[in-house]
């Protein structure tokens, strides 16, 4: 076989991403013709069909999605090389752009930026909040935190946690004052905030067998946390998310009963292969765990019980 045609890899990436010859043009500025000769041609010189035609769509076969997994990857370093040299060309700081949970940037990441700034300098952080699977590649990115299983095709997933984070019972420290006790009865009958499944799998957990009506329910965890802040009612959060709070009295756990659930179990660092060892994602790698070591540490020191919870044993 002759040498890969690389001037053709960007356009068989459009194309086996998008699925469509004339999306795919139209990502690319060129023709719908250039585009199906590219593709014809690569093929050609391969000797063998990286795609199946079905109408007017065309979709990888399995040779087409060994070679994609493969592009993406070299493609994607290559981006990043470039980055990384138009930014020493022009004698500018180094720079991370990071894509983040709007949730976990709002109440962890934010509050601890001045000590990633005391620490690196010379390292800009660029921060970009999405509730949606950020295309590394594509949207000019280095890295994602990322909550889930993992680990995600096309990129290295560095789990930042060891241990579950559970979800437990929150509330306003006024609202907490309300309540007669902790019990999982007297708790069905407050206003509760968020996910209906989450709490029934809640007070399942808990040994009471109840359907709820939540008052309120956010797409985004921060919010959410922020409205029980306001004493909109009770709401489960991620201890994680919700350990500065907790420790500065803004918020307090009222239940010793919590619930891990296994899909959203762990954030991940994730990144292209190809910047495993580049310094700048190595300092925010290990900057990450530090900070999430004293968080957890913060949070143990604090030891916020829950509140009634002596009430409810007398």
């Amino acid at each position: 076989m002759s040498r890969l045609p690389l001037n053709t890899l960007p356009t068989f990436r459009a194309v086996a991403e998008l699925q469509n010859l004339r999306a795919a043009a139209d990502r690319l500025h060129l023709t719908h013709s250039a585009v199906s000769q590219q593709i014809r041609g690569l093929e050609e010189q391969l000797g063998f069909a990286l795609f199946d035609r079905r109408g007017r769509r065309v979709v990888l076969n399995s040779a087409g999605e060994a070679l994609l997994r493969s592009v993406q990857c070299a493609l994607g370093e290559l981006d990043n090389g470039v980055r990384q040299a138009a930014s020493l060309a022009r004698g500018a700081s180094q720079r991370l752009r990071v894509s983040v949970l709007p949730s976990f940037a709002q109440r962890w990441l934010l509050p601890r930026m001045a000590r990633w700034r005391e620490r690196h300098p010379d390292l800009t952080l660029e921060i970009e909040t999405s509730q949606q699977l950020a295309d590394l590649q594509r949207e000019g990115l280095h890295a994602a935190l990322r909550s889930g299983r993992g680990p995600w095709p096309g990129v290295v997933s560095d789990p930042l946690f060891d241990l579950p984070m559970p979800l437990i019972v929150l509330a306003s420290p006024a609202t907490a004052r309300k309540l007669p006790d902790n019990t999982p009865q007297t708790l069905a009958r407050q206003p509760l905030v968020g996910d209906k499944e989450l709490w029934r799998q809640w007070f399942a957990a808990a040994g009471l067998a109840v359907d709820v009506t939540p008052v309120a329910t956010f797409n985004d965890a921060g919010l959410m946390l922020q409205a029980v802040e306001q004493n909109l009612g009770l709401a489960l959060g991620r201890e994680l998310l919700a350990a500065d709070a907790l420790c500065e009295g803004r918020l307090v756990k009222v239940s010793p009963v919590s619930v891990t659930f296994e899909p959203a179990d762990t954030y991940h660092l994730v990144y292209p292969p190809g910047l495993r060892d580049w310094p700048p994602l190595q300092a925010l790698r290990q900057w990450i765990r530090d900070e999430l070591e004293r968080s957890r540490a913060n949070l143990t020191s604090c030891d916020p019980a829950p509140a009634g919870e002596t009430e409810s044993k007398r």
